[in-house]
């Protein structure tokens, strides 16, 4: 290669339009960031070099352009292949050589850019621009201009994306460890820092478990000279150093040398860690033993340079240790089962109401509502089956279906109850107050709806899910959320059993069969007091209790209130039954008169074969009206029997010689023998003859007498 200066020598070879090609090659020195540039002419016959010009910018001082002439280019042969910015048409057609880097795909260049290359004849890291020109109306190759740009004062970034704040961050630190760097103001673009997009992802960092934290120039070696001698006079910078400054400053050189390969950190993502580099991996080592790792020659990128999956249920950690509460699966299971068992024994214990449904014990307490209050309370059993495993939305959905309908079958059917008892009980009117089980249902159905109704857009609208809590050893189980939907009905739950309390209340005294109505509100007030303490336990006394303690207090909520219930309400008959008394009366009852008024499904002490409840007062109903009908007759007979003012008509029910005055007549004789002193004769005959003519006078007395002894 032949330097000529800017005044060429007797030895350049000048051909026509040489000086043009020189015009424009030197022109296009005149931007600041190219440093060389050169123009090939082509001859299209045998592709041969015609004509080339090659100038370079000095790398220092005020001269100017310098003309070069290479081997490679020379006139009368093939442009030299092995060159980064050149490529013949003939071995890649249209250019699309892998020496070229592509194109954005939002941007379009006239040329090609090279990859970054070193430049081992000026000792620069160079980018190549190269443009080839086609002859006029025709393919092929006529010319080619390329420049070259230096790019050794950029960044390079081996990381795959760069992060403004991580660069601020390290310059930041940068200025705390080196005192005589704080006074240095970095301008907004050396904050940014241009790189190269061509190196972005060739870090050597583990990708699934680490993240390249790129380290860029933040100071200049110039900057840092120019500080360190005021710095290096003052004893603090002596004690802070130790005395070795021209150490640091050397190391603050390395640090700043832009093109080195692993200038960046490889840390650990969220979810690894490292105990034997918790902050990080230095990218040079990672090139180091990523090389051996590929020659073959040690396994250190792949045993140690690594960072370990925290333990699950972290988002960070530091080390091994568990971030999830544990689980004690034996002892749920244990519960479960038991609660399961419970469920299954409601059902069973429905299955053996309805075989006695016939016996007094249980027909007498409405066995309908028996039924219901069974079911809800199997419903409730199942709450500990929803809360079992670890609770997702589906689980949290389950839980509020489980509890909150549960609740409330059953102790609607047993309020319902309870309520026919406080009316019938309270009422003040000598007309007793009788309602079915029907009328019961009807205004049950209300409720439940209601409640259906709150469910069902609850979860539809804002379905409850799992959040995240910790206990008091800090480790993190899931727990449905709470918000204002469970508050909304834990109030309305609230109201409902105060109203039952106050229904209890009011019955305190009543009298039922087999005592119900009492038990039944001992079942309210259990409850009650069990919803009540277990809230106080989980606010107060348990506020961080582990999954465990949080599924044995459900399991005790659910025991204590529903099997309480179950107990209170069907174990005494039950018991009755197996004692053989399910069939007898409650002697306390009877003695106290209990009527139907008082009982649970209005029907009060009914005999062995009791007929249905319609039919029984279709049939009163029917008696009733007979006796009425026979009461008026009655009443008219004994105002016109004997009654001086109507004329009795001939063969009328009211003569004698009527089958009902005979009968009237000798009533009247009969209860004559009862006096101290049987009329005369006379007397009776004369008696007789007035009944006979007008029906009236003395036989009054003797008819209503003999109509009260037969009443009687």
């Amino acid at each position: 290669m032949k330097l000529v200066g800017g005044n060429f020598n007797q030895h350049c070879l000048y051909t026509p339009g040489q000086s043009l090609l020189d015009a424009l090659a030197k022109g296009l020195l005149s931007d600041q960031h190219v440093t060389s540039a050169r123009i090939l002419s082509i001859n299209m016959s045998d592709g041969m070099v015609a004509n080339s010009v090659w100038w370079n910018k000095p790398t220092s001082g005020m001269a100017g352009p310098i003309r070069t002439e290479e081997e490679g280019i020379a006139i009368g042969k093939s442009p030299d292949p092995s060159y980064p910015w050149f490529e013949d048409e003939s071995s890649s057609p249209g250019l699309r050589s892998p020496k070229f880097a592509p194109s954005p795909l939002n941007i379009s260049y006239r040329g090609w850019w090279t990859y970054p290359y070193y430049s081992c004849t000026h000792k620069r890291w160079i980018l190549s621009y190269s443009v080839a020109i086609p002859p006029m109306g025709r393919h092929g190759l006529r010319g080619f201009l390329s420049i070259d740009i230096d790019i050794s004062d950029l960044q390079v970034n081996q990381c795959d994306n760069a992060n403004k704040l991580e660069i601020m961050s390290y310059n930041y630190h940068l200025r705390q460890y080196y005192p005589f760097v704080r006074n240095i103001k970095l301008s907004e673009e050396n904050e940014q820092l241009n790189q190269i997009e061509a190196f972005h992802g060739s870090h050597k960092c583990h990708v699934h478990s680490m993240r390249c934290v790129y380290r860029p120039v933040s100071v200049t070696a110039a900057a840092i000279n120019m500080n360190y001698n005021h710095y290096s006079n003052t004893s603090s910078f002596t004690n802070a150093t130790g005395g070795s400054g021209a150490a640091m400053i050397s190391k603050s050189l390395r640090i700043i040398q832009g093109w080195t390969r692993g200038a960046y950190e490889c840390k650990c993502r969220d979810g690894f860690y490292s105990l034997p580099h918790p902050q990080g991996f230095n990218g040079s080592i990672m090139e180091v033993a990523f090389q051996e790792y590929r020659d073959n020659i040690s396994s250190y990128y792949m045993d140690v340079f690594v960072c370990v999956r925290c333990a699950p249920g972290c988002a960070t950690c530091t080390g091994p240790e568990p971030c999830l509460a544990s689980y004690n699966w034996v002892f749920r299971t244990t519960l479960l089962t038991f609660s399961v068992m419970c469920a299954g024994f409601t059902v069973v214990l429905v299955l053996y109401m309805y075989q006695h449904r016939k016996v007094k014990v249980f027909k007498v307490a409405s066995p309908i509502f028996l039924t219901i209050t069974l079911l809800g309370c199997a419903f409730m059993y199942l709450e500990m089956a929803a809360i079992f495993p670890i609770l997702d939305t589906y689980s949290c959905i389950a839980t509020k279906w489980t509890r909150h309908m549960g609740f409330c079958v059953t102790y609607t059917a047993l309020l319902m109850k309870t309520w026919r008892v406080s009316l019938t009980y309270r009422v003040k009117s000598a007309h007793k107050v009788k309602l079915t089980d029907k009328q019961l249902l009807q205004w049950m159905v209300p409720i439940l709806l209601v409640m259906l109704i709150y469910l069902g857009t609850w979860t539809l609208s804002a379905p409850p899910t799992a959040e995240k809590i910790v206990d008091q050893n800090g480790l993190i189980f899931k727990q449905c959320s709470y918000n204002w939907w469970d508050h909304s009905l834990a109030i309305g739950e609230v109201l409902f059993l105060a109203w039952g309390i106050r229904v209890c209340y009011n019955v305190r005294n009543a009298e039922s069969l087999y005592n119900e109505a009492r038990l039944i509100s001992y079942a309210i007030y259990n409850i009650a007091l069990v919803n009540t303490t277990m809230v106080a336990f989980h606010l107060f006394f348990f506020p961080q209790a582990g999954p465990d303690i949080k599924y044995l207090l459900g399991f005790l909520r659910t025991q204590l209130s529903t099997s309480v219930t179950i107990a209170l309400v069907f174990g005494p008959k039950v018991l009755r039954i197996l004692r053989g008394q399910g069939d007898q009366w409650d002697q306390r009852a009877r003695k106290r008169g209990i009527t139907a008024s008082f009982s649970l499904n209005g029907i009060g002490l009914v005999p062995e074969e009791t007929a249905d409840l319609y039919q029984e007062n279709e049939e009163l109903k029917e008696e009733i009206q007979k006796l009425a009908a026979q009461i008026e007759f009655m009443k008219i007979v004994h105002m016109e029997m004997n009654n001086r003012h109507l004329k009795p008509k001939p063969g009328s029910y009211f003569t004698l010689k009527s089958p009902l005055g005979k009968s009237i007549g000798a009533g009247g004789l009969h209860s004559s023998h009862r006096y101290k002193h049987p009329p005369k004769e006379d007397s009776l005959k004369e008696n007789s003859g007035v009944i006979t003519e007008d029906g009236h006078s003395g036989g009054t007395n003797s008819c209503y007498s003999g109509t009260a002894n037969s009443i009687g």
